[in-house]
């Protein structure tokens, strides 16, 4: 996808450089590193010197951005160098520049789990009417920012864009450059504490999203989120939506069932009832299908018009994704990323689908959570212990720690603990069959995890001998 075209006269005023070598061609794709180079009419924004240019000529005529000085006998002649004093600040001054040409609705979306989701369903339903830009799943890092942005085409009708929070200040930081006119917190939970420190850090940084919707701008909660409610909601002048089960809510929930393929409820709007029909198992996909469908109606579609294209909407992969697999057993995959809200309703749906067959739950570690690694631990062992499972599996040194605090408080349950998801197979051949239900839980960058939910829907890996 290409950016709107600007010349390299304009970027050279823009980003207040000026233009040392080549022609002031026109410019159609944006990057900040070498392999990100992929089209002719390419500006690279970057600090390092290059030295060969044999990878880039197929991508001739290229603009660069850079402190460097180049020397004419250096260059090819369809290379075209802008001068900065620094090609970072000026990289940042073009990703503010070129946002700012376009008056759009912008949907910024936030919140410990559910937020790749919920951006999944707002870009799914909005697509059904107009053209959309949206961040790829979940990947959603400042540096990304600029690729998403420069997707933005003059016949963008709307764009959707999750923000993460890894440290204080990233919402704002995000904010400045996306803009957004709606944004969405779907919950907040205890996650990055590694740099957010408490949970009360934890909340500031996500609450940095009333600060970036200006005084027109709308901001979508979930009102049933204990962390939420503790926003300070006094500083937002805006318009703010409440997404929940009371009726007091702009948008409620009733009636909510597991269907032969999702969730279905009822939406209260208005003083109306419509029926709501979303893939994927959770009461936590009922919220997230209220704040993706009170964005789509604030962008300005009708109720109707945002319910209807969920019946289409398809889970991520490894989202409480089921499986038939070990022994005949059937398996809940939700090895996407783990925090104790997504953990809470991985269970929930474990509890709903087994009814009374066995409950399994393989159980990794929970991380990006630094000193209150023992703590947060210890809080899922607590969770694990309220909702209740009859085998209990973690794997990893620290999730140990879940299954210590659950057999503490006196958990029901057969509890076991690994180092390894070789030593988990190997456990749960001997344990499930076809009356046994399994969730395993963990993070998509654990190896251990992710194989040992690919071994255990596929039925014929035999795992290796010691």
């Amino acid at each position: 996808m290409s950016m709107k075209p600007i010349s390299a006269d304009r970027l050279s005023t823009i980003v207040s450089g000026k233009i040392t070598h080549g022609p002031s061609v026109n410019i159609h794709y944006g990057a900040y590193r070498l392999k990100q180079v992929k089209h002719k009419n390419t500006v690279l924004f970057i600090e390092k010197r290059i030295l060969s240019w044999d990878e880039l000529k197929p991508f001739f005529p290229l603009v660069l951005v850079t402190e460097w000085k180049y020397s004419a006998h250096e260059l090819p002649s369809q290379v075209t160098v802008i001068e900065v004093e620094e090609s970072e600040e000026a990289f940042w001054k073009f990703t503010y520049f070129y946002r700012n040409q376009f008056q759009l609705p912008v949907v910024a979306i936030t919140g410990t789990a559910g937020k790749t989701t919920t951006k999944e369903m707002t870009k799914h339903i909005l697509s059904s009417y107009m053209k959309v830009t949206a961040t790829q799943l979940s990947t959603n890092s400042r540096t990304a920012y600029f690729q998403y942005l420069l997707n933005i085409e003059e016949d963008t009708e709307v764009a959707v864009f999750e923000t993460a929070v890894g440290a204080p200040g990233d919402i704002l930081n995000a904010g400045s450059y996306f803009k957004p006119t709606v944004g969405i917190i779907t919950n907040i939970g205890a996650h990055h504490l590694n740099y957010c420190k408490t949970l009360e850090g934890y909340i500031d940084a996500k609450s940095e999203m009333l600060e970036i919707l200006d005084d027109n701008g709308t901001l979508i909660i979930n009102a049933d989120d204990e962390n939420t409610k503790k926003i300070n909601f006094q500083k937002f002048n805006g318009k703010l939506i409440k997404i929940g089960r009371s009726l007091s809510n702009d948008y409620a929930a009733s009636n909510i069932q597991y269907g032969e393929n999702g969730m279905e409820f009822l939406v209260h709007y208005q003083g109306q009832k419509h029926h709501v029909e979303v893939s994927g198992y959770g009461e936590h996909q009922v919220y997230n299908a209220l704040a993706a469908i009170a964005a789509s109606v604030e962008v300005g579609l009708s109720i109707s018009q945002a319910i209807a294209p969920l019946r289409t909407y398809r889970p991520l992969n490894k989202q409480l994704q089921l499986f038939k697999g070990l022994n005949g057993a059937l398996i809940i995959d939700d090895t996407w990323s783990i925090t104790t809200t997504s953990l809470e309703a991985g269970l929930k749906v474990l509890n709903e689908l087994a009814g009374r067959r066995k409950r399994v739950a393989i159980i990794g570690t929970i991380t990006d959570i630094g000193s209150w690694g023992v703590f947060i631990h210890q809080q899922a062992g607590e969770i694990i212990f309220n909702e209740g499972v009859d085998i209990l599996i973690t794997v990893g040194e620290h999730a140990r720690i879940m299954g210590d605090y659950a057999l503490k408080l006196g958990i029901k349950a057969d509890v076991y603990s690994f180092n390894n998801g070789i030593l988990a197979y190997y456990l749960l051949k001997d344990l499930v069959d076809q009356n046994s239900v399994i969730l395993i839980k963990g993070d998509m960058y654990s190896k251990t995890m992710f194989e040992l939910a690919s071994n255990l829907k596929n039925k014929e890996w035999n795992p290796p001998h010691f």
